[in-house]
């Protein structure tokens, strides 16, 4: 596969909560969290490009016992995100590197990816599902959150005009070359995952899944 140039996240690291805040209120919060209460049984969690850590400091709050590993490509977003799960240092690892060629720690049983695909080509995520679903534990839960495009023949050019004009801004703060959205549900499903629930906002605009591991059936 060849590597594109990676993009500069350390760029908007310092004003990323607020430009969300401006652009969709509290809405990408209220999507990350709203599987929140279901991942009380996970023990230890990969979490690609959470930025911040919102997220995941809440994750480490609510469930006492899980480990984490965060990985990202900017030093600043893991910096920020440190500082706010620092009462759970001891159950953190960060690893400033890419997702797609980052090991698995062992005995994983969660995957999150909130608004994290989307800067990815179809052919990574596949990639990246693929090679998760072998690395990871049997019967591990994948936590998705992000854009998508309404059914709705009426929304959905104005949900693609708005889409499109974020990967623009992403495209000239960051570098990002992706311009359009992957399909991560063909992804995780021919991977072996089957999606559990899904919750959406905004006819669709925004949207999360819980997916969940098929385990392998016993031989006969």
């Amino acid at each position: 596969m060849t590597q594109r140039p990676q993009p500069n996240f350390d760029r908007v690291a310092r004003i990323y909560r607020w430009a969300e805040y401006l652009a969709l209120g509290p809405m990408l919060l209220h999507t990350r969290e709203h599987f929140l209460p279901l991942l009380n049984a996970s023990h230890r969690a990969l979490v690609l490009g959470d930025g911040d850590g919102r997220f995941l400091a809440k994750l480490l709050r609510q469930n006492p016992t899980i480990e984490a590993l965060a990985v990202d490509t900017s030093a600043r977003m893991l910096q920020l995100l440190r500082r706010r799960c620092s009462f759970a240092g001891d159950r953190l690892q960060t690893e400033q590197a890419n997702a797609l060629t980052t090991p698995t720690p062992p005995q994983t049983d969660l995957i999150v990816t909130h608004f994290f695909l989307d800067c990815l080509s179809e052919a990574e995520v596949i990639t990246l599902a693929h090679r998760l679903a072998h690395e990871v534990e049997p019967g591990a839960l994948w936590l998705v959150s992000d854009f998508g495009l309404p059914h709705s023949p009426l929304l959905r050019p104005i949900a693609a005009a708005y889409i499109r004009s974020l990967y623009f801004a992403f495209r000239v703060l960051t570098g990002l070359r992706i311009t359009h959205l992957p399909n991560p549900q063909s992804a995780l499903a021919s991977a072996g995952f089957s999606r559990l629930a899904r919750h959406q906002h905004w006819f669709g605009l925004l949207y999360t899944e819980l997916w969940r591991l098929k385990p392998i059936a016993p031989r006969e």
